[in-house]
C-alpha cells in the first residue's frame, strides 16, 4: 500500500525540522534578551516539536480519528495513576496509539539517563495497565517514540563508559550519545516495548534549511509512519 511516504512526506519532514530550529532560535534569542546577554540554559524544545505532531495528525486525517495533544492526553498506568503522553489517538473511543516526542539538549549525560529511564518506565507502566484491563475495550494500542537529536561535536564524539565493577556490553564501549540513543531506540523496539521508533539527527545551522539525517533505516521516519498508518487502517476497518 502506498502511503506517499517519499517526496511529499520528506518535504513535510524537512519543514518540521526547519520549524523546530526556527522556534528554538527564537526562544534562545528571547532568553538572552531577557538576561541581557548572560549565559542561560537553552530553552525547552517542547513547543518546537509541535510541527512533528501536526505532521502526524495530517497523515492520520483521512481516518477521522480523535486526537489529543495537550488537554486530556493522560492515560492510566499499572504502577501510577496516570501519565501524560505527547499525542494520543482514538477511534470511536478505542485507544489506537500513544506517542512521545523528545528532543534532548545540553547536559547530555543527565538527559540521556533521564530519558532512558523515562522511555523504559513509561512503556512498562502502560503495558502493565493494559494487562490489568485499563483500556478496555481497546485492543493492544500502538506505542511510538520519536526523537530529534542535535548533531554536534558533543553528541557525536565517543563517550567513555564507567565500569567500576562490571564491564558494559561491547556495543556501548566508546559509543557517542547519538549512538547510545540509537541503541536505546533499537532495543525499545526489538524488546517490543514500543511498536516503532524514529531517530532524526539535525545540525543547528543546516537544520534551519530543513536538513536532517536518519542514521539507520530501521529508525527512519518512513518506517515509523508506515507502521502507525497501517495500525490506523487496521483499527478503523475493523470498527
Amino acid at each position: 500500500m502506498n502511503w506517499r511516504v517519499n517526496k511529499p512526506i520528506r518535504h513535510a519532514l524537512r519543514e518540521a525540522v526547519k520549524y523546530f530550529w526556527m522556534i528554538h532560535r527564537e526562544q534562545t534569542q528571547e532568553n538572552h534578551s531577557r538576561t541581557r546577554g548572560r549565559s542561560v540554559r537553552r530553552p525547552s524544545s517542547g513547543a518546537a516539536m509541535n510541527k512533528f505532531i501536526h505532521l502526524l495528525c495530517d497523515l492520520l486525517n483521512e481516518f477521522l480519528l480523535d486526537v489529543y495533544i495537550e488537554k486530556n492526553a493522560e492515560l492510566p498506568g499499572g504502577f501510577r495513576p496516570e501519565k501524560k503522553w505527547d499525542l494520543l489517538i482514538f477511534s470511536n473511543e478505542i485507544l489506537l496509539a500513544a506517542i512521545d516526542l523528545k528532543s534532548p539538549f545540553d547536559a547530555l549525560e543527565s538527559n540521556y539517563d533521564r530519558l532512558t529511564e523515562e522511555a523504559i518506565g513509561s512503556a512498562t507502566d502502560l503495558w502493565a495497565g493494559y494487562r490489568e484491563g485499563a483500556f478496555k475495550p481497546s485492543a493492544r494500542p500502538w506505542l511510538g517514540y520519536l526523537m530529534l537529536l542535535e548533531e554536534s561535536p558533543l553528541s557525536t564524539r565517543p563517550v567513555k563508559a564507567v565500569e567500576p565493577h562490571f564491564k558494559v556490553f561491547p556495543e556501548f564501549k566508546g559509543a557517542s550519545y547519538a549512538k547510545r540513543y540509537e541503541l536505546l531506540l533499537l532495543k525499545l523496539v526489538r524488546e517490543r516495548l514500543y511498536d516503532s521508533a524514529c531517530l532524526i539527527l539535525s545540525e543547528a545551522g543546516m537544520g534551519l534549511k530543513g536538513n536532517y539525517k536518519e542514521p539507520i533505516e530501521e529508525l527512519n521516519f518512513k518506517n515509523f509512519v508506515t507502521s502507525l498508518l497501517s495500525r490506523a487502517l487496521a483499527i478503523t476497518q475493523s470498527s
